[in-house]
């Protein structure tokens, strides 16, 4: 069974088209690949938080976690985010199950850091694999919100990215992050390019020299992580192109692949 794993981040998911939901059915039904699906949900979050007037802040592109921004953030993942994107996908004509970390204990988490400076946000522990291939193997496309618990019950906010590398190292499958850029991007001759290729080293140089900031620099953190534990590949795509699965799913120059080798970035 040939598993692979996207991650939808919260600015993309009003952006992909409705092929976008066919082609992951699609690919499903051919028994070519069968998908998992981690979202994000960063910009309903923070509009949610806005208008019930909960102050919000970043430490190194992670969300500070008070209790009160966890029960927000909570209501917008495990709720409303977490059905649309289910709902897309029965609408295609597949078979979708939505669930958070906390149903099933299906993610294992512990405290990321100090409580005083980033809250209640968490890193996965343990994964409940048998949980997740049962879905699969009943023909369902699992639909993740990325909140996690402890043993003791105390649930954490946890980076979607993390969860997603978290759940393709369980597996060791491919990676595909869904964003709304085209990958990494480099300035060169006064416009921007896309690298179609990165190594480990070039993406510690970029974060240095602040060419990757903000939520991109927990994304190629996990990633590299990811491939350093067995993850055979990890590509950042943009989401509002059509058919961007299947096309990088056949192999086509799609999007920035992060490698772990000392490879020299290559543009698109």
């Amino acid at each position: 069974m040939k598993l692979f794993v996207i991650k939808c981040g919260g600015s993309v998911l009003e952006k992909v088209p409705d092929s976008f939901y066919e082609d992951l059915i699609e690919v499903q039904k051919n028994g070519q690949y069968f998908p998992i699906i981690v979202h994000g949900g960063g910009p309903a979050i923070s509009q949610l938080l806005s208008q019930l007037k909960i102050p919000s802040r970043f430490h190194n592109g992670l969300r500070v976690t008070t209790k009160e921004v966890l029960e927000v953030v909570e209501m917008v993942l495990n709720g409303s985010t977490n059905k649309k994107v289910v709902t897309q996908l029965i609408k295609a004509g597949g078979h979708a199950i939505g669930v958070s970390g906390i149903d099933g204990f299906l993610i294992q988490a512990e405290p990321i850091g100090a409580k005083e400076e980033i809250g209640l946000v968490g890193k996965v522990v343990k994964v409940n694999v048998e949980l997740i291939s049962h879905f699969v193997e009943q023909g369902m496309i699992p639909v993740i919100s990325p909140i996690g618990m402890d043993q003791a019950g105390q649930h954490y906010n946890i980076n979607a990215d993390t969860v997603a590398c978290a759940l393709a190292h369980s597996f060791q499958a491919p990676l595909c992050y869904l964003t709304d850029v085209s990958g990494i991007m480099v300035e060169t001759t006064g416009q921007k390019t896309v690298l179609h290729t990165v190594s480990k080293q070039q993406v510690e140089e970029m974060i240095a020299s602040k060419v990757i900031t903000g939520g991109m620099i927990p994304k190629v953190q996990a990633a590299l992580d990811s491939l350093q534990n067995g993850v055979p590949e990890v590509v950042i795509v943009n989401g509002g192109e059509s058919h961007v699965i299947t096309r990088y799913l056949k192999g086509e120059s799609v999007g920035t692949k992060i490698l772990i080798g000392e490879e020299a970035a290559s543009h698109v």
